[in-house]
């Protein structure tokens, strides 16, 4: 065997290769590519263009909520900086003016703000236990930016309880309560219909219902003291 090796491979080494033959092709670095992705980068951005690039992602949130359609804007790019903002903003409104919390009968700010979360939640766990093809914090994006109609009603109310009360200030007031209850609710279907499975869609869709429902009942509830 080691004779046969011997005689097959005996001509290689009288092989020679010219150092003349050019090397044919380009060897580039792609630099461009590597400027263009530092450039892209947020490292280097400041703070200011930092708040600023998120608070217009979050606009761009509330208007696809305030034009409800078919879209995953609200999934693909979830935040829960304009929930938070909601739910505070909520929150603040349905306060009254007493300083007496013992006679004050209007909802405390961690009683909306546990309401509004903890609803938001066990929402998602239904959701997800009827297994739906969202992410928790997917889910808790929709529904926090889609109680922006009902935030926008109790701006309303809260303007309209400036005025003498009386039957005409109550049937104002409760249908605006109504028009924004329906519109929160239009808009989170929009955005979660897709995510449910074809024959539970009833089955989730009915917690979102109630949800929207006790907040609407708190602002129609709600007289400044």
């Amino acid at each position: 065997m080691g004779q046969f090796y011997s005689v097959a491979f005996a001509g290689l080494s009288d092989v020679s290769i010219s150092q003349d033959i050019p090397v044919e092709g380009e060897i580039t670095i792609p630099m461009r590519s590597h400027i263009q992705e530092f450039d892209s980068s947020t490292l280097n951005e400041s703070v200011q263009n930092t708040i600023m690039r998120d608070l217009k992602a979050v606009g761009k949130k509330f208007m696809h909520v305030l034009y409800p359609r078919k879209s995953n804007t609200l999934l693909r790019d979830w935040d829960l900086w304009g929930p938070l903002i909601l739910c505070v903003t909520l929150a603040l409104m349905l306060q009254r003016g007493s300083a007496d919390s013992e006679k004050d009968g209007g909802p405390q700010f961690a009683e909306v703000f546990v309401i509004v979360w903890f609803g938001a939640v066990t929402i998602t766990l239904n959701t997800k236990l009827l297994g739906g093809n969202i992410s928790f914090f997917q889910s808790l994006c929709v529904l926090g930016y889609c109680i922006l109609p009902l935030t926008v009603a109790m701006l309303i109310c809260r303007l309209v309880l400036l005025a003498k009360p009386g039957p005409v200030n109550f049937v104002v007031r409760f249908f605006v309560v109504i028009v924004m209850f329906a519109w929160s609710i239009v808009a989170s279907t929009a955005f979660l219909a897709d995510s449910q499975p074809p024959n539970r869609k009833a089955l989730a869709v009915y917690p979102v219902f109630l949800f929207y429902f006790v907040i609407s009942w708190m602002i129609l509830t709600f007289t400044p003291q």
